[in-house]
């Protein structure tokens, strides 16, 4: 009796201690993330050192390296993941334009990532572009040196090339055709008092981005230029994802103008004046195949090594600004959350591991936690919840959970709850309780790399963010933008959502069980 007693009061004793040492590494957390938070100089270097990040670059390949380079510096276990290839690559250059008039004007414009450069500095005339076939014999000699105008605003992508491009753009000369000829009749009915006839409107002509495309490219032109509202958004051309080669690559540059110049530019070719406009786009190809990879670092639990909490964010980013934000913002909250636990921790090991998941083309499609999901199947009942960062440089001010997983969670924000995680009293957290019917498993991908985790049954809990002071932050001026940048990215914020991450990733790793599912979906 006395033996067991004694055993009894060791095993409290060690639970007591063992609960005792968590709480260490969480108050050490908050003491390294309070006074000495690196999240800002990480996403330096990714975003002004490194700077935009699109799969298939060397930036990409750098960042890569020295992610994988900070992880292990750290003391965690690195993956660098191959999970696909491009038939090439891409680097951008500097670029330049401006119009050379008496009124002449420096330029503001972009290009797609994986579209052609100049072939350096060239100068040309500028065309409106032929509407018709007719227009288009009639424009063949002008065309040649030419720089083009070509019809409706820019959303980012490079003009279609593929044959699919071309289908649509075929379908739309036919179309046009009997539009005119339609037009044509009701022009005549006109010029004839032909009321009946005269009361049929005129049909509008199928607007379509260079409708002539290839044609004006075999007569010469030097490339084209679409109006883009301002910040211009600039992303890629999509054929590098479907068989874009050496032997392939786009002829001519696809150049996104701000449209006010854009106006400007378009009314002057209508008066008929004669002005010249001069770009110089250093867009540069490198050889495939090109490989690209996930970051995957792991703290590897003590007791329950193959069970995971995970957290992620994608670490590329389009190249027409620095990614500062999309997903600089997410990347580095993430690096910094593994490093406060790992300095934090001091060699202790959580019960289950911690994994940091910095993605690979979430842009291009979710190619990374794609390929993460798809190849790891039989981890999927092993993973406890999949943090996702990508909406931006906010704090996190919530987490809403189904009942189930409530009193996990509740343990997990206990100190960020009774508001012991930040100094600053503005940073109000609220864990709230989801009620109503469980949601319908989604069954098909979401916008970031979330959703192939969700898709196939495995928690996607993710935190709220709030704009705590009024910094007037907008994802829509940034997304995809020339405006992606460092400055954009606000640091305070930044450093909460990288201590309560920290904190809720140790505490959920320490659970007794990985979070229950029980409700989580309809199915």
């Amino acid at each position: 009796m006395k033996k067991c007693t004694l055993l009894f009061v060791a095993l409290i004793a060690f639970g007591v201690n063992s609960i005792t040492a968590q709480d260490k590494v969480v108050d050490r957390i908050i003491e390294i993330g309070n006074s000495d938070n690196q999240v800002m100089e990480h996403l330096d270097i990714l975003s002004n050192r490194i700077g935009g990040r699109p799969i298939g670059s060397d930036a990409y390949d750098n960042a890569v390296k020295w992610t994988a380079d900070q992880f292990r510096k750290w003391g965690m276990e690195v993956v660098v993941e191959q999970c696909g290839e491009l038939g090439v690559g891409f680097n951008r250059g500097p670029w330049f334009g401006r119009m050379l008039s008496d009124e002449g004007m420096v330029l503001h414009f972009a290009t797609p990532s994986y579209t052609s450069g100049t072939k350096g500095v060239q100068r040309g005339h500028v065309v409106m572009e032929p509407k018709s076939k007719t227009e288009l014999e009639r424009m063949r000699t002008v065309l040649n040196g030419a720089w083009v105008l070509v019809d409706g605003i820019s959303r980012g992508w490079a003009i279609d090339r593929s044959a699919k491009g071309d289908s649509v753009r075929q379908a739309a000369i036919e179309y046009n055709i009997l539009t005119n000829k339609h037009n044509d009749s009701v022009r005549r009915a006109n010029f004839r008092n032909d009321i009946a006839v005269y009361e049929k409107e005129l049909k509008p002509l199928k607007e379509e981005p260079a409708l002539f495309y290839n044609e004006m490219i075999e007569a010469g032109v030097l490339g084209f230029i679409q109006a883009s509202r301002v910040p211009i958004n600039a992303l890629y051309d999509r054929a590098a994802m479907d068989g874009m080669t050496f032997e392939n690559l786009p002829k001519v540059p696809d150049i996104k103008l701000d449209e006010k110049q854009y106006a400007i530019i378009a009314e002057k070719v209508k008066r008929r004046e004669y002005f010249q406009l001069e770009f110089d786009i250093r867009n540069h190809f490198r050889p495939g195949p090109v490989p690209y990879h996930n970051v995957i670092a792991i703290l590897r639990g003590s007791e329950k090594p193959n069970e995971y909490v995970i957290s992620g964010g994608h670490l590329d980013a389009f190249d027409v600004a620095t990614g500062g934000v999309d997903c600089g913002s997410g990347s580095s909250a993430n690096m910094e959350a593994a490093r406060l636990i790992m300095e934090a921790a001091q060699g202790k090991k959580p019960k289950r591991s911690i994994m940091i998941a910095l993605w690979a083309g979430e842009e291009f499609g979710l190619l990374g936690s794609k390929y993460f999901v798809e190849t790891h199947q039989k981890d999927w009942k092993n993973i406890s919840n999949y943090f996702n960062r990508d909406g931006g440089p906010l704090a996190s001010n919530s987490l809403t959970v189904n009942e189930a997983m409530y009193p996990a969670f509740e343990r997990a924000t206990k100190v960020i709850v009774e508001g012991r995680a930040i100094k600053d009293t503005a940073y109000r957290f609220t864990l709230r309780k989801r009620t109503g019917e469980p949601s319908k498993r989604p069954t098909s991908a979401g916008g970031s790399d979330h959703a192939y985790f969700a898709l196939n049954g495995i928690p996607t809990v993710s935190f709220g963010t709030a704009d705590y002071k009024g910094y007037g932050f907008s994802y829509g001026e940034i997304w995809h933008t020339e405006r992606d940048l460092y400055n954009k990215s606000i640091a305070e914020y930044q450093e909460q959502s990288s201590v309560v991450m920290a904190i809720v990733l140790w505490n959920l790793a320490n659970e007794k069980s990985l979070l229950s599912r029980e409700g989580l979906y309809r199915d």
